[in-house]
């Protein structure tokens, strides 16, 4: 309010459309002046089409009751009523980076008389390649505005970023960098990757999971996966760039009102979408970029709710898990899933716990007695035929009922890195 440039880095679900959106309509409220035609004295640049739409409906809501003019600007929509709302000037324009540059290179957009200039999520417009668009919009703006920055993270390029366009900035950190959210219980199940949509599937047996939204890396993924909850009878819709602008908007509508159990998504929805009661989210593949996942978890335990977040992790995501765990300064608690269990598990550079009693320094493993037999003397044992009485009595030991499903009192989680077991959903 003091005029002054700012950078403001918070977690997801901390407040900061209101953050910016409150100073700014005192502002127009304050100081009035017609909207100039054209163009707009409010500025908010978006990386999607929802969170762009969720920005405008914010100011709508705020500014309820005062005379302020918003649109919203981005592709996947004709530009006829866009065209129309800016030649009658706007109070606030919330728009995407690539439809509003189309708007100046038409000459449809004038940004001459633009008071404030917001970037929101920062951190995806670098990663989804805005650079350009931005730099594009910012040499039409006039020297003398107020610049205001809002990321989850601060990467050294959104630094770089900062520099090149703001003057002299303030920064202000609500929670530290790349923390997770505090109410959100983690999770990570070891899966084979041919097993994930059965144990998908499992997961919904829980009465608790009534709203969950489900992370793929690919759209061609998000569909398959929505076919196959729908195939077992578990209402699901998804949601990705393919997507028309209006199946998007349908599907997020049947999911905020309950008629659909499960939304799956791409990154396209890790950022910014505010859908009150998601219970879980689930990470049927975990993301490429670390970062991405604490944006991810983070649509669930939003406004102070408590929230589960379940990753699926296959042998070959685990390197994407190490990064994770890197960013985040977590070990995550882990079950492990699958079929064969006895499969290699992962290195790490992080400290690790101290082991306890019984346990071998490193991933929590049961010391071998010294007179168990060896690897080797195993493996000559199974081509002579020979069992040794440790061999026969594990042996016995393992038969019985089957496994018991996910969730049963009965199951023991495998412990990590000197963890001790990790809690059961």
């Amino acid at each position: 309010m003091a005029g002054r440039d700012l950078v403001g880095i918070a977690q997801t679900g901390t407040g900061k459309t209101a953050a910016f959106a409150l100073p700014i309509l005192h502002h127009l409220v304050t100081n009035e002046r017609p909207a100039p035609r054209g163009g707009c004295r409010v500025l908010v640049l978006s990386p999607t089409r929802e969170l762009a739409s969720q920005i405008a409906e914010s100011f709508r809501s705020l500014g309820a009751g005062l005379r302020i003019s918003v649109a919203v600007v981005f592709g996947g929509v004709p530009h006829g009523a866009q065209i129309k709302a800016l030649a009658r000037g706007l109070d606030i324009l919330v728009a995407t980076p690539g439809r509003l540059v189309d708007h100046l290179d038409s000459r449809v957009a004038h940004l001459g008389k633009t008071e404030f200039f917001v970037l929101d999520e920062v951190d995806q417009m670098l990663d989804l390649g805005f650079v350009k668009a931005i730099r594009r919009v910012v040499g039409d703006l006039p020297k003398q505005r107020q610049n205001l920055f809002f990321s989850a993270t601060m990467p050294s390029e959104i630094a770089k970023l900062a520099g090149d366009l703001l003057n002299d900035p303030v920064q202000v950190s609500v929670t530290p960098i790349a923390k997770t959210a505090d109410r959100v219980n983690q999770q990570v199940l070891f899966v084979e990757t041919h097993r994930k949509r059965d144990i998908l599937v499992e997961l919904f047996a829980d009465a608790q999971m009534t709203r969950a939204i489900i992370f793929t890396r690919t759209k061609r993924g998000a569909d398959k996966v929505t076919q196959h909850l729908d195939a077992v009878g578990i209402a699901a819709l998804a949601i990705h760039g393919n997507k028309s602008q209006s199946q998007r908007e349908r599907s997020l509508a049947a999911f905020r009102t309950g008629r659909v159990r499960a939304l799956v998504a791409t990154d396209i929805a890790a950022r910014g979408i505010d859908i009150d009661g998601v219970t879980h989210v689930v990470n049927f593949e975990l993301p490429e970029v670390a970062e991405a996942y604490v944006h991810r978890i983070g649509r669930t335990a939003r406004a102070g709710a408590e929230g589960t977040a379940i990753s699926l992790c296959d042998n070959a995501e685990r390197e994407l898990l190490r990064n994770i765990e890197k960013l985040t300064r977590l070990r995550l608690p882990a079950l492990d899933r699958r079929a064969n269990p006895n499969m290699a598990r992962p290195t790490v550079d992080a400290p690790r716990a101290p082991a306890r009693a019984g346990e071998a320094p490193g991933f929590g493993r049961p010391n071998r007695s010294p007179n168990a037999p060896s690897a080797h003397h195993r493996a000559n044992e199974r081509r002579s035929g020979a069992r040794s009485p440790t061999a026969s009595h594990e042996s016995h030991a393992s038969a019985g009922p089957d496994r018991p499903r996910f969730g049963s009192s009965n199951r023991k989680s495998e412990p990590r890195r000197g963890d001790g077991a990790a809690p059961s959903l």
